[in-house]
C-alpha cells in the first residue's frame, strides 16, 4: 500500500490501522479502542499456540498417564460369570452363524466387488476387534449397545474378505476394554483371559456344528488376533483338525517367529499356493514411528517361554502372499475405501504398495488417504485389511481351491 494514498481506505472498517495520522480529534477518540482489541486478540492467539506447544510436551511425558487416564478403567475387576456350555446354541449369540440369518453383514461387499454367486466350501471362523471403548466395565458387557454396533461395523469390513470362499461364524463375547491394552495393571491381563474363556467356547461350538470333512479358515484382528494366536496353540497345533486349516490370519497382532510361530502349530505362508499356513502383518505408513510398539514388544514372553526381545515380528505381503517382501501398487487388486460413515465403499485399484521390513512390519509407502482413524506414528492399524481388501479376497479364494486340489 502506498502511504500517500487513500484509496483502499474505505475497504478497511478500521482505517486506523494503516493510516494513524490522518484521523482527526474526534476519529483518534472514537477509535482508541480498537489498537486494544487487536492486542488482546494478539494476546489470545499467542496464548493458544502455546498452550497447543505446551500440550505436546505434556502428551510426549506424560502421555501413558494420560492415556491411562483416558481409557483405562477405574472400577473393580468384575469376574465374568462362567457361560453354560451350550450358550453358542443361542443365534443371538452370534454376529455371524454360517447360512443363518437374513442380515449377517459379512456377506456386504463394497462397489466393484465382484458378485458372490454361490459361497465357497469353507467355514470361516472371524474373532472381531476392540469395539468397547468405555472405562466402565474391564470386560464389555453384551448389552452395551454402542460397542456392539461398532462391532458390526468392523465386520463389515474386515470379515467381508472371506465371504466368497464360503460361510463365516462370528461370535460375540466379553471382549477386553481398550484399556486391557494400555496399562500393566493384572486386571488388564484378567480381563483379557476372560476374554478368551468365551473365543474359546465359541470355537468350539463352531467346530462342532460345521461338517467334519469342510476345509477351515480362522481369521481375526487385533484383539481378535491375539486371541486366535492362543487359539491355534490350544486347539490347533498338534491337533487333528490341523489338517483342516486351509490358512489363519492372524492380522494386526504381533507374532514373533522364534518364539510363538513354533507353538502355534502352522507354519508361515510363503507362497500364495501354500496351505496350512499363518499369514499376518501390521500397516504403517512412512516414515513408520513404532518404536513403542516395539519397546513393549520386547519386554514381553512368547509361547515358548523365551523372552521375544531382538526376535522378528511375522510379515506376510498381502500384496503376494507371502511370495515376496515386497510390490508395487499393481499388485494391489482393490483398497477398500470407506466412506465418511464407514458403512459403504468402494474399491480403488493400484492404490497401496507394501513391503516388510526387517523387523517385521508392513510399510505402505507415503500416507494414503483412506479415511480419519489414523493412529499416530502413521500406524494404518484400523485399515490393516481394507488396505489389501480385493487382495485377501482372492489369497482366500486361492487358497481353498489349492486345499481341496490337494
Amino acid at each position: 500500500i502506498n502511504r500517500q494514498s487513500c484509496a483502499f481506505q474505505p475497504a478497511f472498517k478500521y482505517p486506523v490501522l494503516f493510516f494513524p495520522n490522518r484521523l482527526n480529534a474526534a476519529q483518534r477518540t472514537k477509535q482508541t479502542d480498537i489498537p486494544n482489541v487487536a492486542r488482546k486478540f494478539l494476546y489470545l492467539v499467542a496464548a493458544i499456540i502455546m498452550l497447543v506447544i505446551a500440550g505436546g510436551f505434556v502428551m510426549r511425558i506424560y502421555e501413558k498417564e494420560l492415556t491411562e487416564f483416558a481409557f483405562v478403567p477405574t472400577t473393580k475387576f468384575e469376574e465374568q460369570m462362567a457361560f453354560a456350555t451350550n450358550i453358542y446354541d443361542d443365534p443371538s449369540m452370534w454376529f455371524a452363524r454360517g447360512r443363518g440369518g437374513t442380515d449377517n453383514i459379512t456377506r456386504w461387499q463394497p462397489e466393484g466387488a465382484p458378485p458372490i454367486d454361490v459361497p465357497g466350501p469353507a467355514a470361516i471362523f472371524f474373532i472381531h476387534p476392540t469395539s468397547y471403548m468405555d472405562k466402565t466395565h474391564w470386560n464389555a458387557p453384551l448389552d452395551d449397545k454402542l460397542s456392539q454396533d461398532r462391532a458390526r461395523l468392523f465386520l463389515r469390513g474386515l470379515a467381508s474378505p472371506f465371504a466368497a470362499s464360503g460361510e463365516i461364524w462370528a461370535p460375540r463375547y466379553r471382549q477386553a476394554a481398550i484399556g486391557a491394552f494400555l496399562t500393566d495393571k493384572p486386571e488388564g491381563q484378567m480381563a483379557l483371559d476372560a476374554a478368551y474363556k468365551d473365543v474359546l467356547l465359541a470355537f468350539d461350538d463352531f467346530v462342532a456344528k460345521v461338517q467334519k470333512d469342510r476345509p477351515i479358515i480362522l481369521a481375526g484382528h487385533s484383539q481378535g488376533a491375539l486371541h486366535l494366536t492362543h487359539l491355534l496353540k490350544d486347539r490347533v497345533a498338534g491337533k487333528p483338525i490341523a489338517k483342516r486349516i486351509v490358512a489363519a490370519y492372524a492380522v494386526g497382532w504381533p507374532v514373533s517367529v522364534d518364539t510363538d510361530l513354533p507353538e502355534m502349530g502352522l507354519p508361515a505362508c510363503s507362497s500364495p499356493d501354500q496351505t496350512g499356513c499363518l499369514l499376518g502383518w501390521q500397516s504403517f505408513a512412512e516414515p513408520a514411528e513404532y518404536e513403542r510398539i516395539l519397546k513393549v514388544y520386547d519386554s514381553t514372553t512368547g509361547f515358548n517361554g523365551q523372552s521375544r526381545a531382538n526376535t522378528n515380528m511375522l510379515c506376510t505381503n498381502p500384496l503376494t502372499g507371502g511370495a515376496g517382501a515386497e510390490a508395487g501398487v499393481e499388485a494391489n487388486l482393490g483398497t477398500l475405501k470407506p466412506s465418511d460413515d464407514m458403512k459403504t465403499g468402494e474399491l480403488v485399484k493400484a492404490a497401496i504398495p507394501a513391503r516388510c521390513d526387517q523387523r517385521g512390519f508392513l510399510l505402505i509407502g507415503d500416507p494414503p488417504e483412506i479415511g480419519p482413524y489414523v493412529l499416530p506414528g502413521n500406524n494404518y492399524h484400523v485399515y490393516d485389511y481394507p488396505l489389501f481388501w480385493a487382495n485377501v479376497r482372492a489369497d482366500a479364494l486361492w487358497r481353498v481351491q489349492k486345499f481341496l486340489a490337494r
